[in-house]
């Protein structure tokens, strides 16, 4: 088979950011449609787990109904790219309808405005959150974990020990998946197995570990959609806010990055034992970049139109990765660690 065309594993480390995520969607659906790439564990935190499920629901429902691995493979990533268009769709649809009686998306600045003065279990003591039922809908994610067509790690962070949780195989529910999307001053912690749960930003955007110790495949394409370098120094109050939370949330990704980079440089010098530590291969789709522009607060956007333009963003990065660096899976890292990070 030509090299070209040959199939390649990667694992997926998929970030969250709010509607960001829609840009994700787009490169997953790029990923998919190629047909070269096998996909063998993804890793994800806030909508990057929202992401991660909505493809594994794929996965899982073509390793029902498909017995041939290789037909399992190419309706899998049909059901896959079926399963996030249906997501993000009802995201967007959910969008152009009311949040708190405030109209999108004036509703983002109103809640972040009732936030300096009001927790969530005063502004909503009945935890009301309408990608609940979306992700209900569906995600099967009781097939998700009896199958295990795909390996999904899913990270919140547990609010009494401040350390990262990772959810997966039978764990794995709606309600891993809103504990990692928790916001804690928009919504009440997520109890789960009498733990409570925050976002996973603040702990692991994503969690890389997991596709380490637990799947095989030694390549990690990281998605990214939360911006690393900022060009201008923020001087008004909202623009420090959002970006001491852009810092947050990269920083456990980055301390895990800089980890990847020195075990690799310990390999290649012969003092780590080969048999014992995988040499790890970091790729990145750096959507942070693209999506910078749009600010912020534009996470909080979720009419259809914006959430078509971030599919879009994401499908031409997908395509450009591909062309740029397929060869390279399984060869070589694309991202520099030492350099970037």
């Amino acid at each position: 088979m030509p090299e070209e065309r040959r199939e390649k594993t990667l694992n997926l480390a998929l970030q969250g950011g709010g509607s960001h995520g829609a840009y994700t969607w787009g490169v997953l659906d790029a990923l998919l449609e190629d047909g070269r790439v096998r996909i063998e564990g993804v890793s994800g935190t806030s909508a990057g787990a929202m992401n991660a499920v909505a493809l594994a629901h794929g996965f899982a429902m073509a390793a029902h109904e498909y017995k041939d691995p290789h037909e399992k493979q190419l309706a899998g990533a049909q059901k896959a790219r079926e399963s996030l268009t249906r997501l993000w769709e009802g995201v967007g649809t959910m969008g152009s309808t009311m949040l708190w009686g405030v109209p999108m998306p004036a509703a983002g600045a109103f809640m972040n405005m009732l936030s300096q003065w009001l927790s969530p279990y005063q502004m909503n003591p009945l935890g009301i959150n309408p990608l609940r039922k979306l992700l209900e809908k569906e995600v099967d994610f009781e097939r998700i974990g009896a199958t295990n067509a795909k390996q999904v790690f899913v990270c919140a962070t547990n609010v009494r020990t401040g350390r990262g949780e990772i959810f997966t195989g039978k764990r794995l529910s709606a309600d891993a998946v809103m504990a990692s999307a928790c916001l804690p001053m928009l919504f009440k912690a997520v109890e789960i197995d009498g733990e409570h749960y925050w976002d996973g930003g603040y702990s692991g955007n994503p969690a890389i570990y997991p596709l380490i110790y637990r799947t095989d495949a030694s390549d990690i394409l990281l998605v990214q959609i939360n911006p690393i370098d900022h060009d201008r120094l923020p001087d008004d109050a909202q623009e420090i806010m959002e970006r001491v939370n852009e810092v947050t949330f990269n920083a456990g990704l980055l301390a895990e990055l800089r980890a990847i980079e020195f075990v690799r440089r310990l390999l290649a010098e012969g003092k780590l034992d080969s048999r014992r530590y995988k040499n790890v291969l970091m790729h990145r789709i750096d959507g942070g970049s693209v999506l910078a522009p749009m600010g912020a607060a534009s996470k909080m956007r979720t009419d259809m139109s914006f959430i078509r333009q971030l599919f879009a963003l994401g499908r031409a990065s997908g395509e450009e990765w591909l062309k740029k660096h397929f060869a390279d899976i399984g060869l070589k890292p694309t991202l520099k660690l030492a350099e970037n990070m």
